[in-house]
């Protein structure tokens, strides 16, 4: 597991050099550009409406307004869950309506590093990516959310709440990753089968996710390059993953 997670942060290294080698930028504009639209608007919205809930509790508890602590401790708490939130929705909306375009850029990579020509294993239309690209992240969406509430509630108890939040953010990093899999997986398996592909791998989605939540806290950038980065060092492991299976003494 350990090892997996260091591959997948490790495969980021040589991301931006293989881009540049096989000009793979171009396929990364209109990506770029959901992702800074879509971070300026759930975030904003994220922003304005953790002041609404503030305000609308203190509305109801008056007596709040004197307790300067309590405040300020529902405060935090409330800001992170409205983090954590945006944090979940934004990837999931940008990996799922970036699918078309990932998706091909993702074959191009696994064709130079197999030799195969791109369209040979399954080739699938633009719809169909997209589609595919909503089925995994609206699944992956519902199971974060529900795993996401337990984990923020274990904050309130003191001392778990430290590892709570380190479980939290390898939660995060292993959905980033799956989706950044999935690209690849989509033309090998079925959506059921790359479930569990990832789960087989999970050591391999959680690095590649790790680095993924990082970048989205450098400003403006991060956005940007999350993407192309991501989605790069994700197939260079799911192609590798793929290939070590196809070669396995275990192999039908």
């Amino acid at each position: 597991m350990i090892k997996n997670i260091i591959s997948g942060i490790k495969a980021y290294f040589g991301a931006f050099s293989l881009i540049s080698k096989l000009k793979l930028w171009k396929y990364f504009v209109i990506p770029m550009i959901i992702s800074l639209l879509t971070a300026v608007s759930v975030f904003a919205s994220a922003y304005a409406f953790s002041d609404n809930i503030v305000n609308y509790i203190t509305s109801i508890f008056p007596s709040w307004n004197n307790y300067s602590l309590l405040k300020t401790t529902f405060q935090i708490i409330s800001g992170l869950i409205i983090i954590v939130i945006g944090l979940i929705l934004y990837k999931h909306i940008i990996m799922a309506l970036s699918a078309p375009f990932m998706s091909p850029v993702s074959e191009k990579i696994e064709a130079h590093l197999t030799g195969i020509p791109a369209n040979s294993i399954r080739d699938t239309t633009f719809l169909e990516q997209l589609w595919r690209g909503l089925k995994v992240n609206g699944r992956n969406l519902l199971m974060e959310l529900l795993l996401t509430l337990p984990i923020l509630l274990l904050k309130l108890i003191p001392v778990i709440n430290i590892f709570s939040t380190i479980l939290l953010f390898l939660l995060q990093a292993y959905y980033a990753g799956f989706g950044n899999m999935d690209y690849t997986l989509e033309r090998h398996f079925k959506y059921k089968e790359s479930v569990l592909f990832v789960k087989k791998h999970r050591g391999l989605a959680v690095g590649n996710g790790i680095i993924f939540i990082l970048f989205l806290f450098i400003p403006v950038f991060g956005v940007i390059l999350v993407l192309p980065l991501s989605v790069t060092a994700a197939t260079l492991k799911t192609v590798d993953a793929l290939q070590l299976e196809k070669n396995s003494p275990h192999a039908t």
